[in-house]
Formats: C-alpha cells, sequence, structure tokens
C-alpha cells in the first residue's frame, strides 16, 4: 500500500516539474528592462488620457448578455445533435421547445432593442 502512494507521490512531483519548468526557464530567459515608460498603461500604444472610469452605453452589455445566451445554446444542440438518432422522437420534441424558448427570448430581446447596436 505504500509503494501505491509512493507512486501517486512521484506522479505529482514529476507533474508539478513539468509545469513549472517552463515557467522558470522563461523567468530565466526573458530581457529585462527597468524603463518607466514600461510601466505604464496604455491602449493601442496611445498614452492613456483622463480617468480609467468610463460610462459606457447599457446597449454594449445588453448585446453581449444575448449574444451569450445564443452562444451558449450550441453547446446543448451539438451533443444533442450528436446522438439524435439514438435518442428518438421524445427528444425531438424537448428539442423542439428549448428552441421554442430561445426564439420567444429572441423575439422579446428583439422588440426591446437589445439587438441594436446604435
Amino acid at each position: 500500500m505504500l509503494l501505491d502512494w509512493g507512486y501517486v507521490a512521484i506522479f505529482a512531483i514529476v507533474g508539478t516539474l513539468l509545469a513549472a519548468m517552463p515557467l522558470f526557464v522563461i523567468w530565466l530567459i526573458s530581457p529585462r528592462s527597468d524603463y518607466p515608460q514600461k510601466f505604464e498603461t496604455y491602449e493601442s500604444g496611445v498614452p492613456a488620457i483622463g480617468q480609467a472610469w468610463a460610462q459606457f452605453n447599457v446597449r454594449y452589455y445588453l448585446f453581449s448578455l444575448v449574444f451569450v445566451v445564443f452562444d451558449v445554446e450550441i453547446i446543448y444542440l451539438y451533443p444533442w445533435a450528436v446522438v439524435y438518432r439514438k435518442a428518438g422522437a421524445v427528444a425531438f420534441y424537448d428539442m423542439l421547445v428549448f428552441l421554442a424558448i430561445l426564439t420567444l427570448g429572441l423575439v422579446y430581446a428583439w422588440r426591446k432593442g437589445a439587438l441594436e447596436w446604435v
């Protein structure tokens, strides 16, 4: 039994070394610079002017949330499509209900103007 735990310990040590070794090598060979410009905040090479706290229109958040909701739908559609023939008619009707709910959500978001970019 102690020998079995020895294998686990060796596996953990080797795994840790394999994860830490590339980080250590990169730290060793990476160039270092102490110029003050290196530590400045910039966006796309343009120096930051003003405060970092800027207000954005709430439509951008709504648009991204709607995108995430309908993007996550693919996570459920793909496995269903893979096992569709094995699952039978019940799975087909379940997916129709799922897609109907998503369609209602899309219509609601469309009517509320969440999909308008401007």
